[in-house]
Order: structure tokens, then sequence, then C-alpha cells
């Protein structure tokens, strides 16, 4: 059980490293989009370890295969607590999934616009934004299952 949260813990290193020193030097889309599925990569981490520990408590019967599910099973266990998390969630797995364009790469102001209905621009900003509420939530879940 406490394996998946130290997955999670090793993805956030990963991202650090990819945001503060990959992204300083090379600023290219590349390395936001690498951010990005590490964030989400830990975030399945530490969902699927509450997952584990709820079913330790009988909280829960089962774990769905269905990432999906997972999530909304998710919700149910934290709560109000988890909602600005599961958003950015969702949001991760869209930027990670849609078409992209680049602006200013190699630039201080390097760009990922993603081409959805509505454009999304993720800048180094948004980025360190992004992996602070990543962070947040795996200390959420941490305390969850400390109690």
């Amino acid at each position: 059980m406490r394996e998946e949260i130290d997955n999670a813990l090793e993805e956030l290193k990963r991202a650090d490293h990819l945001i503060y020193v990959s992204l300083k030097y090379t600023r290219t889309t590349d390395v936001i989009r690498s951010t990005i599925k590490r964030l989400i990569s830990a975030y399945n981490y530490a969902i699927l370890d509450l997952l584990e520990y709820s079913k330790n408590k009988n909280l829960i019967k089962k774990i769905p295969i269905p990432n999906e599910e997972k999530v909304n099973l998710a919700k149910q266990i934290l709560r109000n607590q988890s909602i600005k998390y599961i958003k950015l969630y969702d949001l991760l797995k869209l930027i990670d999934k849609s078409e992209y364009s680049s602006r200013e790469e190699f630039r201080k102001n390097v760009t990922l616009i993603t081409k959805t209905k509505k454009p999304i621009e993720i800048k180094t900003d948004t980025l360190h934004n992004y992996f602070d509420t990543t962070k947040e939530f795996i200390s959420l879940v941490e305390d969850f299952i400390k109690k």
C-alpha cells in the first residue's frame, strides 16, 4: 500500500527536475508535455494507494479497473476536499491527449497551446501551479491514509 504513494512521490521528484532543471535550460514544449505526463502518473499512483487503503479498511468492496471509475470512487472517499484536485487531473489528461502547438520555443516564455475547442496556454508559471496543486493532492492522500 505504501509503495504506491512512494511511486507518486518519485514521479513528483522527476517532475520537479523537469520543471526546475530541464525546462530552465531547454525551454521546449516537449519538456512541458513530459512534466504533465509525470503529474498524471503521480495522480494515478496516489488514487490507487487511496483505493487500496480504503479497501483494506473496508470502506469499499473492490478497486475498479477503469480509470474513470477509480477517479469517481476517490471523489466519493475524499468528498469535497478533492474537487479542485480532480478538476486539475481531468485538465491534465485533456492537455495530454490533445494536439498542440508551440510558441516562443527555446525562449524565456515558451508556451504550449492546446488545439481544443477553447485553447489552453501552458507557460512555465502555469506548470509550476499544476505541480504545486499535485503536491497538495499527494499530501491530502497521505494525510487521509495516516488517520
